[in-house]
């Protein structure tokens, strides 16, 4: 089997950080970290150090993961992408062991139909399909952004948008990505969507893709801090989706009640199975209660309601 590290530089103040967001993706890291060799073993084993590593730089560090090859690595970059615009993270991304023209293109070969609830069939651009039994087709074409559907946390967000939102739903989608959930949204009878992100270049493709499905005229795609510069209509949104990280959910739980009506859903995810605990208790200090919880190879999607509190 072949494997291609997939390596992320970051300020050494970072570090702890990026090493939560890589291991969402793989538990196998290896990190590099020289700001304590001088204090630490330069005086016990200085002539047992290579000189490289003595020299190296002390201010910045790496945290990589190595990615099979069936693996389709444009999907880790695109979600490392958007994880650390949400947290701030100025990295920088390396792909070691393939050429950056041959890695650009080559993941569509991963990337096919895949049904991701009961209606929904997510369809990469360039292929051809045929729908089945009242089968609802999103056409998608993820270019730099997250959202492909074939992450387990797009998939589980997309089959309870399709169990919980109602016809003529006015629909809110924080950290929008490639736009998907706003189509899937659209597409089973949402009669607005507001979707938000905080990267112009995944506001540019959510536009696109919107385009491509033919729902621009329900989707509104706009850059936004979390919920800086959300507009909110009048009496509130009917549903939300956030599918972003735990850390940014919990930030957004103060907020996230003005933009909603009570009684409305919620849908969050993008939560790996331990922080799920912490969700909950964010959310339910603010007056939301939980509908139901799912959960797929570690990852989790909680649906909450907005009661009156």
């Amino acid at each position: 089997m072949e494997w291609t590290q997939l390596k992320v530089t970051v300020s050494i103040e970072k570090l702890d950080e990026t090493a939560a967001v890589m291991g969402m993706l793989d538990n196998g890291l290896m990190i590099e970290d020289y700001s304590d060799i001088e204090v630490n073993l330069k005086t016990v084993y200085g002539d047992l150090i290579d000189e490289s590593i003595l020299n190296a730089d002390k201010n910045i560090a790496a945290v990589s993961i190595y990615v099979p090859e069936e693996k389709n690595y444009n999907d880790y970059i695109a979600f490392l992408k958007e994880r650390f615009a949400f947290l701030g993270i100025d990295a920088k991304i390396e792909l070691i062991g393939l050429k950056e023209e041959e890695w650009s293109t080559a993941w569509k070969k991963y990337y096919k139909p895949i049904k991701v609830s009961d209606r929904l069939v997510i369809v990469p651009m360039w292929e051809d399909y045929i729908p089945e039994n009242g089968e609802v087709i999103v056409k998608m074409d993820p270019g730099m952004a997250f959202g492909t559907g074939t992450h387990e946390t797009t998939r589980l967000v997309a089959g309870l948008i399709e169990k919980y939102m109602k016809n003529g739903d006015r629909v809110l989608d924080v950290g929008t990505g490639s736009g998907i959930l706003s189509i899937c949204a659209a597409k089973l009878g949402a009669s607005s969507c507001a979707a938000y992100d905080i990267d112009p270049v995944a506001v540019r493709v959510a536009k696109e893709n919107c385009e491509k499905n033919g729902c621009a005229d329900k989707i509104v795609c706009g850059v936004s801090d979390l919920l800086k510069q959300v507009e909110i209509p009048d009496g509130g949104f009917d549903f939300a989706v956030a599918n972003i990280v735990a850390d940014i959910i919990i930030r957004l739980a103060p907020d996230i009640g003005r933009c909603l009506k009570n009684g409305a859903a919620y849908i969050t995810s993008g939560i790996i199975d331990e922080r799920e605990n912490d969700v909950l208790e964010a959310m339910a200090d603010v007056g939301f209660k939980v509908t139901e919880s799912v959960h797929e190879n570690g990852w989790c999607a909680i649906v909450f309601e907005k009661t009156s509190k």
